[in-house]
């Protein structure tokens, strides 16, 4: 599962920071690295346009 999904999922409160670390498999004192770490949030995807005719 994608790192980013699981720190998004506490961060909307669906589920705890321990439930959080279990999903990812680390320690409770890591997850709060990557929780507060701003390069593991969610950016939106911007979808490139196909150029007309090929």
């Amino acid at each position: 599962m994608d790192k980013r999904k699981v720190i998004n999922a506490y961060r909307r409160g669906f589920i705890s920071i321990q439930e959080c670390a279990q999903i990812l498999g680390i320690d409770s004192l890591q997850i709060m690295g990557l929780v507060h770490d701003p390069q593991a949030q969610e950016r939106p995807q911007v979808l490139k346009k196909q150029p007309a005719g090929g």
